[in-house]
């Protein structure tokens, strides 16, 4: 059932549309420019908290949750891939009747807006890809490896450890361990249905479109960290050196998740491509 509220002065519209939950804030009118926020493996629309405040105020901003994940509920088939997940926000955006946007992912969240860059090229009217990647690699197949081999044993309390040590730099986890903690046990006690999440790691493993990123003209920025734990920054690399419009930042600090450790260099960096790119 829609609903409306205000939250931190941002005007907010969610709505559950089938199964997939989503959010829009900042500016109202369906006419104002649009930014779509794509999480990666967690799914989450409350991954791009540290954003709103600077985005919402250009933007009308979408955020959602991804099909099998948190207010998203569903079963996900075990063939599950990218190409769904592309599928999915495409629906949406329809049902939101939004006919072009700024499209912002993290990690698999950039995989979603390459392949909707391959199928409906005419929705993109840029590309912000953070910490993504075209092709599997090994490095970070063993991250993943190690995060099936965990939920096999049914350590899902060592999994959310292992996350944050994938995610943030090594200072910002001893400076935030309090908190960390806190969120672990809670993440624990609402552990995501691990069927769903071996289907989205199996989605995100199999992802290959390195011969088709050269016919992908959308304007893209490839954001990438030196500290990434998770994904080698040349990976973003690889990708601007075969799409014929894109260009790369490689930030020297903020882990895998700069959104959240570094907001404020990571923000300034996205709406300062975004306001020029426009």
């Amino acid at each position: 059932m829609p609903s409306e509220m205000q939250a931190g002065g941002t005007s907010m519209k969610s709505e559950m549309r089938g199964k997939t939950h989503y959010e829009i804030h900042g500016l109202t009118s369906p006419d104002a420019p649009t930014v779509v926020f794509s999480s990666g493996l967690g799914g989450a629309a409350k991954f791009w908290q540290p954003q709103l405040a600077d985005f919402t105020q250009h933007y009308r901003v979408i955020t959602y949750d991804q099909l099998g994940t948190n207010k998203s509920e569903a079963d996900l088939c075990s063939e599950y891939s990218i190409l769904h997940m592309a599928d999915e926000l495409d629906v949406l955006l329809k049902k939101l009747e939004v006919q072009q946007c700024h499209f912002v992912g993290h990690a698999l969240g950039g995989l979603v807006g390459l392949q909707l860059a391959l199928t409906q090229p005419d929705l993109l009217k840029s590309m912000v890809l953070v910490n993504a990647w075209s092709s599997p690699n090994p490095h970070t197949l063993r991250c993943f490896d190690i995060r099936k081999a965990l939920l096999a044993a049914d350590r899902k309390d060592m999994y959310l450890q292992l996350q944050a040590l994938l995610l943030f730099p090594p200072d910002w986890i001893a400076q935030n361990a309090e908190h960390l903690e806190e969120e672990e046990a809670q993440l624990l006690n609402h552990f995501p249905n691990v069927n769903n999440l071996l289907a989205r790691i199996g989605a995100l493993s199999t992802f290959d479109i390195d011969d088709k990123l050269k016919g992908i003209t959308t304007p893209t920025f490839a954001l990438a960290n030196k500290d990434d734990t998770l994904v080698p920054w040349q990976r973003s690399q690889m990708l601007v050196d075969r799409m014929p419009n894109a260009e790369l930042s490689v930030m020297e600090y903020g882990g895998h998740a700069s959104s959240i450790t570094v907001p404020d260099a990571f923000n300034k960096l996205v709406l300062e491509y975004l306001q020029r790119v426009a």
